[in-house]
């Protein structure tokens, strides 16, 4: 699509979003500056742009946040064109995918490595029971997890209100203030922000006890 930025964010890590399909999903390329190695995080629809996103990069690999169908209708199309990428994702979200799934079951503190750069995993249940973020330099790719503004929807059988509050105040809150946030839709935030509305959905929680 004519007029995408080239890059929305370069530093230690170059970042790419691509906001994609019906729900406004965003989709990130995530780059190492030297040696071109990249990695896509939820290659949610619209195929023929993620792999024009990608361009000329070397996928290392395709990282799904959770198993809501929305963030992996590319899936299939985007890994047939980059077959050399392994495709990751958390083990309890792993039937959500259509088969196969993802041959790489991603484990909370791993460490996915691109070039010079690394994503940590950190799982973070209660969008889903796989749900993960992926942490970068001075970022966090939250999928569903967290948004401006709140919490991910928790939807019962698979979503739990209390666990994903949780998730976010253990993983997500310790981040510094000026840490961007690149959420699964829409557009991005910082921790800073988020922390200081965190509370009163805390205490929405509470009082629902």
């Amino acid at each position: 699509m004519s007029g995408e930025p080239e890059w929305d964010f370069e530093g230690e890590v170059l970042v790419r979003r691509r906001r994609v399909g019906p729900l406004d999903n965003a989709a990130y390329v995530v780059a190492c500056p030297r040696t071109g190695e990249a990695v896509l995080i939820d290659a949610a629809d619209e195929a023929d742009r993620l792999v024009q996103a990608v361009g000329d990069l070397h996928l290392v690999a395709i990282l799904e946040t959770h198993g809501h169908a929305d963030h992996w209708q590319a899936l299939a199309p985007v890994h047939d064109h980059f077959q050399q990428a392994w495709v990751g994702a958390h083990s309890d979200d792993l039937g959500m995918f259509p088969p196969p799934p993802p041959g790489h079951h991603l484990t909370h503190g791993e460490e996915v490595h691109f070039g010079d750069c690394r994503l940590t995993v950190l799982h973070t249940p209660g969008h889903t029971p796989g749900s993960v973020c992926f942490l970068g330099p001075g970022m966090v790719f939250t999928g569903d997890t967290l948004f401006p503004g709140g919490p991910g929807a928790t939807r019962p059988p698979l979503g739990d209100f209390p666990t994903i509050l949780r998730s976010i105040r253990t993983h997500l809150m310790a981040l510094s203030d000026g840490t961007l946030v690149y959420p699964g839709h829409g557009d991005s935030t910082t921790i800073g922000e988020e922390r200081s509305r965190f509370g009163d959905w805390e205490a929405r929680a509470g009082q629902a006890d």
